[in-house]
């Protein structure tokens, strides 16, 4: 089942996680809640939207325009199966999803803008890494942090029954077994990047479940322009193809 249909059924945790002692601010992220407070690492980091009402985005995500290829505008559905999602929805992922332990938040993009800032939450996982080929080691390394399993010696008999349904098998490839993988959002720099979208076709070729998987088409972009909290990493490791 999507986690956005039952996302309802957790409404009322949802809007208590959300409540914070920022109640009394001028700009909210919505008309009930002021804050959220989300996991980043190690750390509790508290999201809102900058009070300044006056604030721009930065350079990067100040700009209209980009040439197109490759900045063309992307398509709201990305992949058959991939959920698209909002900034609310966003930030319920990582309330709801994240902290139970079932969802990873990645952003897609290049370490250089990892660096420059992120959404609160997120670990960096370029897009590369997910046009790897299926038995490549830095890959396996990924997807085995999702939550697949490789595996071994499966039999050409076993395979057959697998893909006709059987055995769970629509969640299972030669190599990987993707039945427990972990809920995952991917976004990059917004609808004009081509980042995330890589990723999540990525993803998808390699037999990753399109239900587990989720697509923030905002990005940073949207994220910025809404004055929403923005967390700079420092050294921190990424999973940058090599």
């Amino acid at each position: 089942m999507k986690w956005s249909i039952s996302l309802s059924l957790l409404a009322c945790s949802a809007l208590i996680a959300m409540q914070s002692t920022g109640s009394n601010l001028e700009l909210k992220i919505t008309g009930d809640e002021s804050t959220s407070m989300v996991n980043h690492g190690e750390d509790l980091f508290k999201v809102e939207r900058i009070q300044d009402a006056d604030n721009i985005p930065e350079d990067a995500f100040a700009r209209t325009s980009r040439p197109c290829p490759p900045f063309c505008v992307n398509p709201l559905n990305i992949e058959d199966g991939v959920a698209t999602v909002a900034e609310l929805d966003v930030i319920k992922f990582m309330e709801i999803v994240m902290k139970k332990g079932n969802g990873v938040m990645i952003d897609a993009r290049t370490p250089n803008w990892y660096q420059e800032g992120t959404i609160p939450g997120a670990i960096n996982i370029p897009y590369a890494m997910f046009e790897k080929s299926a038995d490549d080691p830095e890959l396996a390394e990924v997807l085995e942090r999702l939550g697949a399993k490789k595996r071994d010696d499966v039999s050409i008999f076993r395979r057959s029954l697998e893909k006709v349904g059987l055995f769970n098998g629509e969640d299972k490839t030669d190599l990987w077994d993707f039945s427990d993988v972990s809920y995952v959002l991917l976004w990059c720099n917004g609808p004009w990047c081509g980042q995330s979208p890589r990723a999540i076709r990525g993803l998808v070729s390699l037999g990753f479940p399109e239900d587990k998987l989720y697509y923030y088409r905002g990005g940073m972009q949207m994220w910025q322009s809404l004055g929403l909290s923005v967390v700079h990493p420092d050294n921190v490791s990424t999973h940058a193809s090599k």
